[in-house]
């Protein structure tokens, strides 16, 4: 593949986040070398080449009569393929109980490996609805160039420019990129929300970290764990924005992830995960517990009550 485009200042400036999100996915630009990133994206390109590999093997089904048939047979193969590359021992009844409603799988993220064995897990319950990812921007461009077969696979992703990555990027204020960079960060995150409303208003599925970052515990820090400090507000603004729409019927159900030992960062391909779901949160029970007042702007003690039904279903030394 030939080099990265870079985004010019003047691009940054006057095409929508729409625009440079398309020209991401088909237009071979990185967003991530234009604000300064170039080593974030280049430590993604190995994950980025196994993955394009991976995809292409998915969609390599032999004779087809229609698309239809080539991504059901797709499908199968994911389960298969993935079942033996990055395996995980699961259990689909907890997922297809709820598979009336759309449904927000949150889970903790101690390594990239869990993304793929969610993802087997959900295509393995629910082949026929679409799961959507907030997928950060290094993860997001190593693999956009298949965001078109992602999408036939029934799997949407979607940028985010995580805490983490902002940080890094080192764009702070009085920096001659600040103020549009803060906007794409933002404008990312209502193309997010958009997202996740038409997607679970239909039935479908989200697949979210509430940490926001990789961290190898629940808890970010045993001051988090204790109250002492304040938690990511995740699961709560992502409550917030979906419940704005009285019709919506959407469960969150925590899924307790257990890495193998010895487990790195990446992917930990032929090892096993153990996915463990925890209590559900109904739609009923977080409309009835957790919104006070008409327009809250943060649900107290949701955050850290979904944290904990991760955190309860893992041992002691991965909850902070």
């Amino acid at each position: 593949m030939s080099s990265k485009k870079v985004f010019t200042k003047e691009e940054l400036e006057t095409l929508s986040s729409e625009e440079i999100i398309n020209k991401i996915q088909h237009e071979n630009y990185s967003l991530l070398k234009s604000l300064g990133g170039e080593k974030l994206r280049k430590e993604m390109v190995p994950v980025g080449k196994a993955c394009h590999a991976i995809i292409n093997h998915f969609y390599n089904v032999g004779p087809v009569k229609s698309e239809a048939e080539r991504e059901k047979k797709a499908k199968r193969k994911i389960v298969k393929t993935l079942s033996r590359i990055s395996p995980a021992t699961y259990s689909t009844e907890e997922i297809k109980k709820h598979s009336k409603n759309g449904l927000v799988l949150g889970f903790n993220h101690p390594s990239l490996g869990e993304v793929l064995r969610i993802l087997t897990m959900k295509v393995d319950a629910l082949p026929d609805k679409p799961v959507l990812f907030p997928v950060n921007l290094p993860w997001y461009e190593s693999i956009a160039r298949d965001y078109d077969r992602l999408i036939g696979l029934g799997i949407i992703i979607t940028p985010t420019i995580t805490p983490s990555t902002w940080k890094k990027l080192e764009i702070k204020e009085g920096h001659e990129l600040f103020e549009i960079a803060s906007k794409i960060k933002h404008d990312f995150r209502d193309i997010y929300t958009n997202l996740s409303h038409d997607n679970v208003k239909h039935g479908g599925v989200i697949a979210v970290a509430p940490s926001a970052t990789r961290q190898a515990t629940v808890f970010k820090t045993k001051k988090v764990y204790d109250k002492k400090e304040d938690i990511i507000p995740t699961m709560s603004v992502l409550a917030i924005k979906l419940y704005k729409d009285p019709k919506m019927s959407c469960d969150f159900l925590p899924i307790a992830v257990k890495p193998p030992e010895k487990f790195k960062r990446g992917l930990n391909l032929f090892k096993k995960y153990e996915l463990i779901p925890g209590e559900i949160m109904t739609a009923e029970e977080i409309k009835k517990t957790y919104f006070k007042g008409k327009d809250p702007k943060r649900l107290e003690g949701f955050d850290y009550e979904f944290h904990k039904r991760i955190a309860d279903k893992l041992p002691k030394s991965l909850w902070y």
